[in-house]
């Protein structure tokens, strides 16, 4: 079965590898679009539209392996806010000010969509709390300087510098970095094959 990571994520990119899967990346143009505000919906569909997206891009013929497509979107969510990538530094912090000195939970959607002897295309999430310790204006300027947090949900990565803020989590820590991979290679055996 060929895999297609529907991510231009380096970080997806590494945690499938960590794992043993062989994949190819493709990544997907698709304009998102949300039609809901509640988190856990809101990272599905957006990982749905991505994975759909590249699985009709990919050519599969009758005599052809199966194709399996992985697309994934994570958010970062406070007191019912949803927090994506900043749209520029000041947007940075501002997201930083308002996690500081509390706990988030942090969604990751994931979609398997297949196409071999039958079509399926099938979403899950997880979410993880995470714990940020209070910052003061000066540490996240110093931060918002790295440039670190101008590509990630909620403006921050708990595997890079932003981890000496990170007091703790309850549940998957892939999942915070962007793919729960844990979960993923579990219900990737409702497909078969060998991983």
């Amino acid at each position: 079965m060929k895999i297609v990571l529907a991510s231009a994520s380096p970080r997806r990119k590494e945690l499938l590898t960590q794992i043993g899967i062989s994949f190819e990346i493709k990544v997907s143009d698709v304009e998102e679009k949300v039609t809901t505000s509640v988190p856990e919906e809101v990272v599905q569909e957006l990982s749905r539209q991505k994975a759909e997206a590249v699985l009709e891009s990919c050519e599969v013929s009758e005599d052809s392996e199966e194709i399996l497509v992985i697309g994934a979107d994570t958010i970062v969510a406070c007191d019912g806010m949803i927090l994506g990538k900043p749209a520029d530094e000041a947007d940075a912090m501002r997201m930083l000010k308002l996690l500081a000195g509390r706990s988030h939970e942090v969604y990751t959607g994931v979609t398997f969509a297949y196409k071999g002897a039958r079509q399926e295309i099938y979403s899950f999430y997880e979410a993880t709390k995470v714990h940020f310790a209070p910052m003061t204006d000066e540490e996240i300027q110093t931060y918002v300087s790295t440039k670190d947090p101008m590509d990630k949900a909620g403006s921050y990565g708990i595997q890079g510098f932003c981890a000496r803020y990170i007091t703790g989590i309850e549940g998957d820590y892939n999942n915070v970095v962007g793919l729960p991979v844990g979960r993923v290679y579990q219900e990737l055996k409702r497909f078969g094959g060998n991983w």
